[in-house]
């Protein structure tokens, strides 16, 4: 799948649709809650932090802090630290280019009318429908589009009623639902994984909404999963590892330093993170410990988040004093 994400420039329009709830205080580190989400049927952000994002043993939440490097992790370091990229965080407050920066995404409840999905494809990317979930989903009309309907365009929602979350890639709306190339929905209460060799609205088969870095959970004190992010096309292998289930056309042909969809890196536990701000520090904490999963093309070490007027903006850019050689590669399983 195409993703051509940008460098983004710093802006101070808020977006709206991503009001924050409550105060910018971080709270004590405390567990996400299996608690009913009592706010339905106006249900904000902050409610789907009280609900699990997989359960605890899902890959996504897999405490990685202690699992071996794989024999592979130096070779595959040197290749992704060609060109010298830095951790870059892809989401912030205001707008780049007019758009929000990030992945965005909604809460809705049980009781959320579901709308026709139309799989197609267009000049941006080709059909998936075979590999997609059918519709009717409950994405609401008014839904955000990622980047106003440029690139990847993904569109996000979460049943905080029953535990689902309905993602799709390269969408937009129709007159009485949404057209898209391809789309999945999720049991959250589940570890079922997509079909071998299925995509989803991600290029390796899994959960955007899992891996995003989220204002609202990130005010709770802990991220408790892995991070999303992204290399190059050159850069990727055309293979997938597990948790992944689908690759991509990747040009990294190099059997001594594969990078399949799927391939999870950690920060280095020795990284010295006493400079960065508390907030970074909870997003730097979670690399050490679930790590940050490979799942889609675009530019280097992109790590994915949603957007949210909370977000200082020269705050995030601090992240990019990491580079490629303070992270090392988790050993895989079989690659596919």
């Amino acid at each position: 799948m195409k993703n051509t994400h940008l460098v983004m420039m710093l802006s101070t329009v808020v977006l709206a649709s991503c009001q924050p709830t409550g105060s910018e205080e971080l709270l004590p580190t405390a567990p996400h809650s299996t608690a009913r989400v009592a706010s339905c049927p106006t249900p904000t952000l902050a409610d789907i932090e009280q609900i699990s994002i997989f359960p605890a043993d899902n890959p996504w939440n897999m405490d990685v802090s202690k699992s071996p490097v794989d024999a592979r992790s130096s070779a595959i370091i040197a290749l992704l630290a060609q060109q010298s990229p830095r951790l870059k965080a892809n989401f912030g407050s205001g707008l780049w280019e007019g758009a929000p920066i990030g992945v965005p995404y909604v809460a809705v409840c049980g009781n959320q009318p579901k709308v026709p999905i139309t799989f197609r494809a267009n000049e941006y990317d080709e059909n998936y429908g075979d590999e997609s979930d059918p519709g009717p989903y409950p994405i609401p009309l008014n839904a955000p589009i990622e980047n106003n309907g440029a690139d990847d365009s993904h569109v996000i929602a979460v049943d905080v009623t029953n535990k689902k979350v309905y993602e799709l890639y390269n969408a937009s709306r129709t007159s009485s639902g949404w057209a898209a190339s391809s789309g999945a929905v999720f049991d959250l209460a589940s570890n079922a994984r997509r079909p071998e060799g299925w995509t989803s609205a991600d290029a390796s088969g899994l959960s955007i909404l899992a891996g995003l870095v989220r204002h609202e959970e990130v005010k709770t004190g802990v991220i408790d999963h892995a991070i999303r992010f992204t290399l190059r096309k050159s850069k990727v292998s055309p293979n997938y590892v597990f948790p992944a289930s689908h690759k991509v056309k990747g040009g990294n042909l190099n059997g001594q330093a594969p990078t399949p969809m799927g391939m999870r890196l950690r920060l280095k536990a020795n990284i010295d993170l006493s400079s960065y701000s508390p907030k970074n520090r909870i997003i730097l904490n979670a690399m050490k410990k679930y790590g940050i999963i490979l799942t889609d093309i675009g530019s280097d070490f992109f790590i994915t988040g949603a957007p949210d007027p909370a977000w200082n903006n020269s705050e995030l850019t601090q992240l990019g004093k990491l580079r490629a050689t303070d992270f090392e590669v988790i050993k895989m399983g079989a690659i596919k």
